[in-house]
């Protein structure tokens, strides 16, 4: 089992100093399965001001670029949470601590 992070959007500004089509903003879900048991998660992060020097164009930024970026801004305490959370959801699925029902 290994989580896996995909971007689901993103937002951005057309113009930041002398910067064009700046990304802002991260949608990105994160989601594990075993077997018929899933896990998942879904956010968004703002992501720190651009900076020219390392600033890629939106026409070459990929996904794996995207899914970096929104890792770095939410730090590497809260990725690891995120995915023990996933882990726990396929867990608690294999073998529920809970339950509900309706009256008959």
């Amino acid at each position: 089992m290994a989580v896996t992070w995909d971007v689901v959007s993103y937002d951005g500004t057309k113009t930041v100093g002398s910067l064009s089509d700046v990304i802002t903003t991260v949608h990105w879900t994160a989601s594990d399965t075993d077997g018929d048991h899933t896990g998942s998660s879904y956010g968004s992060v703002g992501l720190a001001e651009a900076d020219a020097g390392s600033f890629i164009a939106l026409a070459s930024v990929t996904k794996d670029n995207l899914i970096a970026w929104a890792k770095a801004a939410i730090g590497t305490d809260e990725v690891t949470a995120i995915e023990t959370s996933i882990a726990e959801q396929i867990t608690e699925s294999k073998t529920p601590t809970v339950f509900s029902g309706v009256p008959s």
